[in-house]
């Protein structure tokens, strides 16, 4: 009996057999842990790439920089573009330019005084005095860039702005909120007779510079100011009972 109960003892010895096996398991479960620490290497080095890539993107960014002084050369190219050539003397130049220049002046002046008073004439003869004035009106203003283009012809610079034409004109302005007809008739007219003697002082300057291209236009305004003085003239006449 003591044999057989010692026969069942012997499988029971095989349990350490056992424990090798465990440890043996233990074993590969330690193996994943030892790959972590080679991933992150991997992920630095995408990392270390683009921080290589940066100071590339800096030297890129500086080359557009390196092109402003060539676009700084090409401004003073624009400096002498308005000197047009001619064979008048630099002092023609400057005087006849200067007389145009105020002449142009005056000639706007008028043309916007007409026009004022084109706008706000009244009374029972307004459709002729409207109708009148804005014929002188169109004429002067036609004036207005010959002027400026005959300066610029002779190697001038002309007018460029309004308060340009403030500081040159003579013509006076009328900014009274009424004026009676016969009132706006008499004054144009005398505006007409001065931009006349104007127009005689420049023509008599284009004689002294040999100037026969602006005098020649000059002759033809002062005709057609001429015209216009009479005009308003008879038209400011009073007529009696006969009208006359």
């Amino acid at each position: 009996m003591k044999q057989s109960a010692s026969a069942p003892k012997k499988p029971a010895a095989a349990k350490p057999a056992a424990k090798p096996a465990a440890k043996a398991a233990s074993k590969p479960a330690a193996k994943p842990a030892a790959a972590k620490p080679a991933a992150k290497p991997a992920a630095s080095k995408p990392a270390a790439k683009t921080a290589a890539a940066k100071p590339a993107t800096k030297a890129s960014a500086a080359k557009p920089a390196a092109a402003k002084p060539v676009a700084a050369k090409a401004a003073p190219r624009r400096a002498p573009a308005l000197a047009t050539p001619s064979d008048l003397s630099k002092n023609a130049t400057r005087d006849l330019s200067a007389a145009l220049n105020r002449l142009l002046a005056d000639v706007f002046a008028l043309y916007l005084k007409t026009k004022n008073f084109h706008w706000h004439v009244s009374g029972p003869h307004f459709r002729d005095y409207h109708l009148l004035l804005d014929d002188h009106a169109t004429e002067i203003f036609a004036m207005t860039d010959a002027i400026a283009e005959r300066n610029r012809k002779i190697g001038g610079n002309t007018i460029r702005s309004i308060g340009h034409i403030a500081r040159l004109k003579r013509i006076l302005d009328n900014d009274a909120e009424f004026v009676q007809p016969l009132d706006m008739l008499a004054e144009l007219q005398e505006d007409n007779k001065a931009l006349t003697s104007y127009m005689r002082e420049v023509h008599d300057l284009c004689d002294e510079y040999h100037d026969i291209a602006t005098a020649s236009l000059i002759e033809n305004w002062i005709d057609e100011t001429e015209q216009r003085t009479w005009f308003l003239f008879e038209t400011s006449r009073r007529g009696d009972s006969t009208g006359h």
